[in-house]
């Protein structure tokens, strides 16, 4: 016999974690609503993600490496929470190089590379604590933490200066209840790479205020020529890093959610706590793909140097094509990216009044000429449009032509002076 309820009708609510939790690009993004031209073919600068338009794709070395991964028939099982040993082991020597020794123990496979961020923010901070992340910034940072109570703060990046850190703005953001610095090297949204100097202003801030790091290095190596990626890992023995990256951005293979922490912390600061929190959390999500998992080292081991080459020659052309279009067009300010995928575009809304802001000017964009960039907003970044560089360059190119288009018919030009009936009239054309 059933007992009488103590509930009287249904009430179920969301979590406070799920009614804390949103993605600023999605909330930013499903407000535009506008319909493109029907009369021109979408261009979507907006996607990051390489595989979309089919111009970039895996070498056969990395799809056979999985082939062989599904035939073997060992990998349909469970592994470790961790990863497999010879999976982390694989991980460890790619991440290794004469300046950092990488041990699988200090390798914990993931669901991607967001998981891993995920996976660090909340081994790191508390409810009631804050960290800090960069402003332009990938949006992600802002959705894990504040859903779990973890107060975002934001630091400058400088876009004069190539989206250099702000160094004064970092240390003033930076206070008793400071979890973490997240740092994102090479840089979505900004295509940036710092130097290696400038790295190491940013460890010593880290270790004068005893504040361990998160690195998102996802783009790692993905750097244009004339740069070099220098990991935060590989210049400090002093600073405590998490390091996030996987295959997802370098091999061209998102979907096959791959990512990776590496715990760098030669002083083992962390050692207590945070191993084993990281362990811990690993168990709620039972493990990475393990069919990649298998695959991983005939992945980084045998992917020949010449792909990598190529997706980067590529990427720096496109950069250029893209740059050299967008820098004729009054109004718009197009910095030259350093590396990864992304481009960031000042708008000088001055130029362009009928728009209020750059959600406006990317929405009229995509009504009037079919072509979808993510406004700065997306990032933190007001005034300025994101535009993604892996599509294929006549698409690119046509991309830029319709851009173009577009701002000489919204522009505000100079003023012109004329006398009619004994009046001055300003005549706006």
């Amino acid at each position: 016999m059933l007992m009488p309820s103590f509930r009287k009708h249904w009430n179920v609510c969301a979590s406070d974690i799920a009614r804390k939790t949103h993605n600023p690009i999605r909330s930013i993004v499903e407000n535009i609503v506008v319909e493109p031209n029907p009369n021109k073919k979408v261009i979507a600068l907006s996607i990051g993600d390489p595989t979309t338009f089919g111009n970039l794709i895996p070498p056969k070395e990395v799809v056979e490496a999985v082939q062989d991964s599904v035939a073997s028939q060992l990998y349909n099982g469970y592994a470790p929470s961790t990863g497999h040993e010879m999976a982390r082991e694989a991980v460890a020597e790619y991440s290794s190089n004469e300046f950092v020794k990488v041990n699988s123990k200090d390798v914990i496979l993931c669901s991607g590379c967001s998981c891993a961020l995920d996976l660090c923010i909340t081994v790191l901070a508390r409810e009631g604590q804050n960290i800090l992340i960069p402003r332009p910034g990938f949006s992600i940072y802002r959705t894990l933490a504040e859903g779990l109570g973890i107060t975002v703060k934001t630091y400058n990046l400088c876009p004069e200066l190539g989206w250099e850190i702000d160094l004064d703005d970092l240390k003033e953001q930076i206070d008793e209840s400071t979890a973490a610095i997240i740092i994102n090297n090479p840089s979505n949204p900004c295509g940036s790479v710092f130097r290696r100097d400038h790295i190491l202003d940013i460890l010593d801030i880290a270790a004068h205020y005893y504040v361990p790091i998160i690195a998102d290095e996802i783009y790692e190596h993905m750097v244009f020529p004339g740069r070099t990626f220098h990991s935060l890992a590989s210049l400090s023995t002093e600073v405590p890093i998490l390091s996030c990256s996987g295959l997802t951005k370098r091999f061209l293979v998102p979907g096959w959610r791959m990512g990776w922490i590496i715990i760098h912390d030669r002083q083992n600061v962390l050692e207590a706590e945070i191993r084993k929190g990281l362990q811990c959390l690993s168990q709620r999500i039972i493990g990475s793909n393990t069919i990649i998992q298998g695959a991983l080292p005939k992945i980084l081991r045998n992917t020949p140097q010449k792909f990598f080459d190529d997706v980067i020659n590529t990427l720096y052309s496109h950069s250029k094509l893209a740059y050299n279009s967008i820098i004729k067009i009054p109004g718009l300010k197009p910095i030259m990216p350093d590396g990864a995928m992304y481009m960031m575009v000042y708008i000088d809304l001055q130029c362009f009044p009928e728009f209020n802001s750059d959600v406006e000017f990317v929405q009229r964009l995509l009504m009037e000429e079919s072509v979808f960039c993510l406004p700065g907003q997306c990032f933190g970044c007001h005034s300025y449009m994101r535009l993604v560089i892996t599509v294929p360059s006549d698409m690119l190119e046509e991309a830029c032509q319709r851009i173009q288009e577009f701002c000489e018919r919204h522009h505000y030009k100079t003023a012109k002076i004329s006398r009619k009936n004994g009046f001055v009239n300003k005549i706006l054309y």
